[in-house]
């Protein structure tokens, strides 16, 4: 019997494929919505793991600080707008980070549709907003992991 490891001991990119198999999961059982939500989760995840990264790692602040900056930034867009594009505002990375700005936009609109209005979703937009969190989490996470791959989601 193998154990599963609890979610509260994963590192940041276990806790980001862990959630990404669940987006696959609801996706296969058609569940548009939950799917969606499942996403923009995991795109936030690998958002934190990034500012993690070039701030506790790279610039030395104090993980607490960069803790309250998380919850401060508050969600996907602010995540980008407030610390991401900032941080990297003199690097080459930081095209990259515009070019994923508006699918980041369509991710955080359909997911406020969904949690903060009650909309139900069909298939072409979990497609689209699939299609879109996974470039998104593959562009920042490969930034540090270059081998890094998450699982395709079939049509």
């Amino acid at each position: 019997m193998i154990l599963k490891k609890d979610y509260s001991k994963r590192t940041e990119l276990e806790k980001i494929k862990t959630n990404w198999n669940k987006v696959k999961g609801l996706y296969e059982r058609k569940e548009w919505s939950t799917a969606i939500l499942r996403a923009s989760t995991t795109v936030e995840l690998s958002a934190n793991f990034v500012i993690r990264k070039e701030l506790e790692e790279k610039q030395n602040i104090d993980e607490d600080f960069v803790s309250h900056l998380l919850l401060w930034a508050n969600g996907i867009r602010g995540k980008f707008d407030k610390l991401l594009i900032p941080i990297f505002k003199n690097s080459d990375f930081k095209k990259e980070l515009k070019k994923l700005n508006k699918k980041v936009q369509d991710i955080n609109k359909e997911r406020n549709t969904i949690a903060h209005s009650g909309q139900f979703k069909k298939k072409p937009t979990a497609q689209k907003i699939v299609k879109e969190s996974k470039l998104v989490i593959e562009t920042l996470i490969k930034e540090y992991e270059q081998d890094f791959e998450l699982k395709i989601i079939e049509k």
